[in-house]
């Protein structure tokens, strides 16, 4: 992300305890892919319950910002924090070690990601599509991720069409 798109940190004198306690916070996030720094360290805090739009020229840096998050993108420096916990790398005796892939895999099933161009699975049902994750990635009984997905669906008054 050039400078110009890059999502600014919030002055210390501005900071409220409600923002040091965002369910994502982003510091100092660098990530090059060869001799190009494509981010150039992003801030970025993220309450619960907040929508937030990355907006950029192609090539800008939002997919990679994205995939790093979603610990999809090893990242070159900075932090990334998801509900006070931080995710993809460790500090062992001053150095920066990147988590093993078991640990990756649970910290990446906490996260998920949207595209503009989304596919559903044809073949499923938009209950079996909105429960598919659950099962396979959050190890879910049946039963219990019915029910979530059925209140999922529900509340964006997609319930009619589950099956």
């Amino acid at each position: 992300m050039s400078s110009s798109t890059q999502a600014s940190p919030l002055p210390d004198a501005l900071r409220s305890s409600e923002v040091a306690m965002s369910l994502l916070t982003i510091r100092g996030l660098i990530k090059h892919f060869g001799a190009n720094e494509i981010l150039k360290g992003v801030n970025l805090d993220v309450d619960k319950g907040e929508v937030v739009s990355i907006i950029g020229s192609s090539g800008s840096g939002k997919t990679t910002l994205l995939r790093c998050v979603n610990l999809l993108e090893e990242f070159d420096g900075g932090e990334i924090t998801l509900d006070g916990t931080t995710i993809g790398y460790v500090n062992r005796n001053g150095a920066r070690r990147r988590l093993g892939e078991r640990e990756l895999a649970r910290q990446r099933a906490m996260t998920g990601m949207v595209f503009q161009n989304f596919n559903l699975f044809p073949h499923l049902t938009a209950l079996g599509n909105v429960t598919l994750g659950l099962l396979k990635v959050k190890h879910m009984q049946r039963g219990e991720a019915r029910e979530l997905a059925m209140s999922w669906l529900k509340r964006v008054g997609l319930a009619d069409r589950a099956d």
